[in-house]
């Protein structure tokens, strides 16, 4: 191997051209490489971060879910439980109106049984002071004999 002024010059030029690239080419290459791994790191942290906050929020959204159903059967509770005592109410108040209606009826009917029995008495004692006069053969004076009357009604 012969050592001749073109492997000196291509040494120097190499040299030269590694310092070169050591010197300008290498230190933005390194940074640029530096930042995109930072960038890389950075956005794996911010994934794992999103991650454990979709996690809570997951977790966050059950209990909500959980507290609304919960509700929601307290509030169906409730409503079965106030449909029972209305229910219950109209029943009461149902029976009430029907032992007044039947209070009415009674008082009713034993006036028209006091009125019927009224009537009947006076036309007992026409009968009577009839048939008295036709035993009698002469007519007795109702206005006169108005205690005599009312003693018949009575005792009938």
């Amino acid at each position: 191997m012969d050592f001749n002024l073109t492997l000196i010059g291509q040494t120097i030029a190499m040299i030269v051209f590694v310092w070169f690239c050591m010197k300008y080419i290498w230190p933005p290459l390194i940074g640029a490489i530096e930042e995109r791994q930072t960038k890389i790191a950075d956005g794996l942290a911010a994934s794992d971060k999103a991650e454990k906050a979709m996690a809570q929020a997951q977790h966050e959204s059950e209990d909500i879910i959980r507290d609304a159903r919960s509700q929601a059967q307290e509030i169906i509770d409730q409503a079965g439980s106030r449909k029972n005592e209305m229910i219950e109410e109209a029943k009461q108040a149902a029976a009430a109106e029907g032992e007044r209606m039947l209070a009415a009826a009674r008082a009713e009917i034993e006036q028209e049984t006091n009125s019927a029995r009224e009537q009947l008495r006076r036309e007992v004692a026409g009968i009577a002071v009839a048939g008295a006069s036709r035993l009698l053969e002469k007519e007795i004076d109702a206005n006169s004999h108005a205690q005599l009357l009312d003693k018949l009604v009575a005792e009938l």
